[in-house]
């Protein structure tokens, strides 16, 4: 099962981390070239400057590194709290 999905492309996207959505994108793009809304957001996404303010790097490398059931809830109520 593959986690590299459109969400989680969309989650890195806003927090800033535009290399790993736009590489997330990529990879859906080589599975499914027809995938209108993966091709949108990595057009969008390359006319982009490659600079973002407020990137949260510790969320990004506890999501990266996450390995327990438990963790993921962690990171997951983390990012409810921006809603």
């Amino acid at each position: 099962m593959s986690f590299r999905t459109i969400t989680l492309a969309s989650i890195y996207e806003l927090q800033g981390f535009k290399n790993e959505a736009l590489e997330i994108y990529k990879d859906i793009l080589k599975k499914d070239p027809d995938n209108k809304e993966a091709q949108d957001a990595y057009k969008r996404l390359k006319n982009t400057s490659k600079t973002f303010e407020g990137v949260n790097i510790k969320a990004k490398d506890f999501f990266i590194k996450t390995s327990t059931h438990e963790e993921l809830k962690t990171f997951e109520r983390w990012l409810m709290q921006w809603n």
